[in-house]
Order: structure tokens, then sequence, then C-alpha cells
């Protein structure tokens, strides 16, 4: 009776395992890493080729939202800058023109210029997502990198748990605009505390969430505003934000720069306890 009991109750767990994949896939979710202790050998080696899968398809994804984005961004680019240059320069010349200082078509013609101005330097930022500079890669020292960052911004509260020898190839100033941009999301989200880690969250998936394997990864978390679900799909795209200002690049821009370097950026979907947000870096 008690092993068919036991029996009974590992087959129900791995149902349970087999519906927390099916959901994730199913909300388009591959960052799921199911622990494997308890299993039998077969098992978790299937278990462990479905967790390094969900990555790898997580990181293919990644990447093919980013080139179709890059592609799309280079086309629109090009023909808005065409379209609107022509207006700008027009408009100006005749805000120069004596005969138009102090006319009736001042004001007119000035809307103009400045509506065409400002959408030249809209679409210029936008241009970053496409023409970033080829990586240097140096050796970084990662607790010297992170304690850099924390002194930028004083006033918010950090907790570095980073091993005093990792180090990772990497090119320092792409690596540190992709810092800056998660704490200045994390500051906009009104968060007091920041912890870089480079341990796994507890409290992931079933209770745990494994490192990632044969690599390491940094994670980053804030207590600001929580991401609301139907958000969190959204992140990554281009252009897309939620904030009154702001050109919604931020992180699309740095999911870029570490691609470029071998690296990719995902949200975490079970945060650090004791934070609402955590991003994941990792080696791609």
């Amino acid at each position: 009776m008690v092993v068919v009991f036991y029996g009974f109750r590992h087959q129900c767990l791995l149902r349970e395992r087999a519906q927390i994949m099916r959901d994730a896939i199913r909300h388009r979710d591959f960052s799921f890493r199911l622990p494997t202790r308890g299993l039998f050998f077969g098992e978790k080696a299937l278990q462990e080729a479905l967790n390094d899968m969900g990555q790898e398809i997580q990181k293919l994804v990644a990447k093919g939202e980013v080139e179709s984005w890059q592609k799309l961004t280079r086309v629109l680019t090009h023909e808005i800058m065409n379209a609107t240059a022509p207006i700008q320069s027009i408009s100006q010349a005749y805000l120069n023109s004596p005969d138009i200082t102090g006319s009736p078509f001042e004001e007119g013609i000035r809307a103009i210029n400045d509506t065409s101005t400002g959408l030249m330097a809209f679409v210029e930022s936008y241009r970053k997502l496409t023409q970033l500079q080829e990586p240097v890669m140096t050796e970084v020292n990662m607790l010297t990198f992170a304690q850099s960052i924390a002194a930028l911004y004083p006033d918010l509260h950090w907790d570095i748990d980073i091993p005093a020898d990792m180090t990772l190839q990497a090119d320092e100033n792409l690596l540190r605009q992709v810092f800056i941009n998660l704490v200045k999301n994390a500051i906009e989200a009104e968060a007091k505390s920041i912890m870089m880690t480079s341990q796994p969250p507890l409290g992931g998936v079933m209770g745990r969430v494994t490192p990632p394997k044969g690599g390491w990864g940094i994670f980053f978390s804030n207590d600001g505003h929580v991401i609301p679900l139907d958000v969190q799909q959204e992140i990554f795209v281009p252009f897309f934000t939620t904030k009154k200002t702001g050109s919604g690049i931020g992180l699309s821009l740095s999911r870029q720069m570490l691609m470029k370097q071998g690296m990719a950026l995902s949200l975490v979907e079970s945060p650090l306890r004791g934070y609402n947000v955590t991003f994941k870096i990792e080696k791609d």
C-alpha cells in the first residue's frame, strides 16, 4: 500500500509539472526551470532537457523579435526622415525671411517647423535601436562594477551580493548603460531599494528557481510597482511604454546591447523575495 501511495503521489507531482509547463508555454513564458530533486534518474534527465529547451526557445524568440523590430525600425526611420527633412528645412528658410517675420503666417510656419523638428528628433532617438556600436570586450569584475552603479544613485538603498572574484567578458560601457536603464526604470516605478545578486531568487515556480546551467547570472531586483501580467509580455517591445513621457526603447535597447555581447535579458516570473520586479542577465 505504501508503494502504491508513493507511486500515485509521484504521478500527481509529474502531472502538476506538466500543467505548469503547459501554462508557461501558453503564456509565451519559456523561462521556467523546475527543480529535479526527488525525481528518478530518467525523469531528472527529461526535466533538465525541458528546462534547457525552455531557455533556448526563450532566447530564440527574443532574438527573432529583436531582428524583426530592427528591420522595421530601419525602414520607418528612413522613410520618415526623408519626408520630414524637407519640411523642416523649407519652414526654417521661411522663418529666416524678413517677409515672414511679424506676418500672419509666422505663427503657422513656426508650428510646422517645431513639429517637424520634434518629429526628426523623435525618429533620431529610434535610430539607436539599429546603430549600436560594436562591443569592445574586456574582463569586468562584477562586484566592482555593481558598486560603481550603486555610487551613481546614493539615494537608493542597495543590497549587493556578488562574489569578489566574479568576472565577465563584456563591453563595460554598454553593460553600464544597460544597468543604468534598469535603475532608471526602477526609479520611475518609485523603487526605493535595489538588489543585485548572482544567486537565483527563491520562491519561483514550485518553490525555487535553478541557476542558469553551466553559466553565470546576475539578478537585478527592485521594490517598485509590480508589472501587471498584461504588460509583462510587452515590456521588451520597442516603443511600448506605460509612461506619459518616455520613448519606450530603454528595455529593448538594453536587450540588444546584451545580445551583441552574447548575453540575454529577461524578466523573472517570480521576483526575489521582498522585491516586486526581478530581471535576469545571463550568457546567451
